[in-house]
Parts: C-alpha cells; sequence; structure tokens
C-alpha cells in the first residue's frame, strides 16, 4: 500500500493499468493488475474524469468547488480522502 502524502501541489494522473466505465453518471473502475473493481459515486466520478490527464490536487479541488455546492474545507477532505483512497488502490499515480 501506497502512503505517499498528497498535498495541493502534487501532480496525479490515472495509472494506464486501468479500464473504468460510466454508469449512468457514476464510475466503475477495474485494476487490471489485481482484478479488484472500484466504484464512485456522481462527484466521485467527476473527480475521476478530470483525473485522465495529469492535474494538481489544488486544480481538482477548485474545480469540485466550481460545480458543487461545499465549503472548501469540507471539499478538501473529501477529495483528498478520496485520491488517498485510489492511490492506495492503485488507481492513480503521482507524476513529478
Amino acid at each position: 500500500m501506497t502512503t505517499a502524502t498528497l498535498s495541493k501541489e502534487t501532480l496525479i494522473v490515472a495509472t494506464s493499468e486501468q479500464v473504468s466505465s460510466d454508469l449512468a453518471g457514476e464510475s466503475v473502475i477495474l485494476n487490471l493488475k489485481t482484478g479488484m473493481y472500484f466504484g464512485l459515486n456522481e462527484v466521485g466520478a467527476s473527480i475521476w474524469n478530470l483525473l485522465k490527464e495529469p492535474r494538481l490536487v489544488s486544480d481538482i479541488l477548485a474545480l469540485i468547488q466550481q460545480d458543487y455546492e461545499v465549503q472548501a474545507s469540507q471539499c478538501e477532505q473529501d477529495v483528498l480522502a478520496l485520491l488517498q483512497e485510489l492511490m492506495a488502490s492503485e488507481l492513480i499515480e503521482i507524476k513529478n
């Protein structure tokens, strides 16, 4: 499991070892290395779609706050938690 720390300046992207599908606004992701599935709700799917290209965490936070009515502190907490989960599941990676 990855213990890398994410910050607003971290550049992240979806790994190439996964496939994903949109299901009525939600997303299902299959990790091709582990065979494990990962499901995302509407907001999670929005974040996942942003990760198809390398993005800074700060850019993801700004875009999610723009699209959803959420306080900045709650947005940051929830987005970072999801990104940590995706990293632990080997679905995203840090780009430098």
